[in-house]
């Protein structure tokens, strides 16, 4: 595997709550799941995929986690366009 030098911007996963930790009315599906961080920020040391680092966020707090993703970008959105709402406000203007 290739190294990720010291200073990349990546991302980290950590577990937060066991599945046993979690709360109990939460449903089935979710309770059987651990409560995962993910998180971006500077490589504070050289690393490769997978392995436990340390980063340092935006606001200069050092998080440590899994090494998961390098140059992480954003993928969310509002969902698919919805018709109904595409005229919202036009029949107003023409009243």
């Amino acid at each position: 595997m290739a190294k990720i030098e010291k200073g990349t911007w990546v991302e980290i996963e950590r577990v937060v709550l066991q599945p046993a930790e979690r709360a109990q009315n939460l449903p089935e599906d979710t309770k059987k799941t651990p409560y995962l961080m993910r998180l971006s920020g500077f490589l504070t040391a050289d690393a490769e995929i997978g392995d436990e680092v340390t980063v340092k966020s935006l606001i200069g707090r050092k998080h440590q986690g899994m090494l998961k993703v390098v140059n992480p970008s954003y993928n969310h959105s509002f969902g698919p366009t919805m018709a109904e709402l595409l005229d919202i406000g036009i029949d107003e203007e023409e009243a």
